[in-house]
């Protein structure tokens, strides 16, 4: 199967190497669609994700796995997909938040931060875009880090989290398979157990005939 992979905010393509390696391996073909969020406006990169996705869909049965800010372009993406374009057979976010992280919102209106991570740092914490994003009527598995920060100390007041989003910011649909695996958000895709979750449910959907 081809697989579209999107990383995370101040990332670059070559964060998602290591798994690209993973399904590889696993017989499928991947791709990497890179941005560069404090140059570009969420919806100049949304623009490009999508067509990306268009393009796979006419070559035929495809995925796509996005880590952190690349999770919910991905959303974003398939929001307005056309009815007659077959939709990704999986969709994977590692550590996207569904709700504004608290991170995010204490560093919202810090100079650094805005210039660094643009528009799309200040969508992360704007409580309305993240409801407002699409949740695709696809197989839909949202995987979360746990091995973050302890419980009692840094900024998460106990609360399970990756080092930069906690759980609880993470919990999609009823819909939604939830994941959670013991890695730090910034190597969520390097995770072995995520990589052997993802691979696994790619060959079920290999195996499983498309339905006409």
């Amino acid at each position: 199967m081809h697989i579209v992979l999107v990383h995370g905010l101040g990332r670059t393509p070559l964060s998602m190497a290591r798994l690209a390696r993973c399904l590889k391996k696993a017989g499928h073909a991947t791709e990497s669609i890179g941005y560069i969020a404090a140059l570009e406006p969420f919806e100049h990169i949304r623009t490009r994700v999508r067509a990306r996705l268009l393009a796979s869909a006419a070559a035929g049965p495809y995925a796509a796995i996005g880590h952190s800010l690349g999770g919910l372009l991905l959303r974003a993406a398939l929001a307005d997909f056309p009815a007659s374009v077959p939709p990704p057979r999986l969709l994977v976010t590692l550590g996207s938040p569904t709700r504004p992280p608290r991170i995010a919102r204490s560093l919202r209106d810090v100079w650094l931060y805005r210039r660094l991570a643009g528009e799309c740092g200040q969508l992360l914490a704007d409580a309305d875009f993240l409801r407002s994003l699409h949740v695709p009527s696809v197989p839909y598995t949202a995987i979360a880090g746990t091995r973050g920060w302890p419980r009692h100390v840094g900024p998460f007041r106990g609360a399970l989290n990756d080092g930069l989003v906690a759980l609880d910011e993470t919990r999609a649909a009823d819909s939604v398979e939830h994941v959670h695996v013991p890695a730090f958000h910034t190597f969520l895709m390097n995770s072995r157990a995520v990589q052997q979750h993802i691979c696994a449910r790619l060959d079920a959907l290999v195996k499983r005939p498309l339905l006409e």
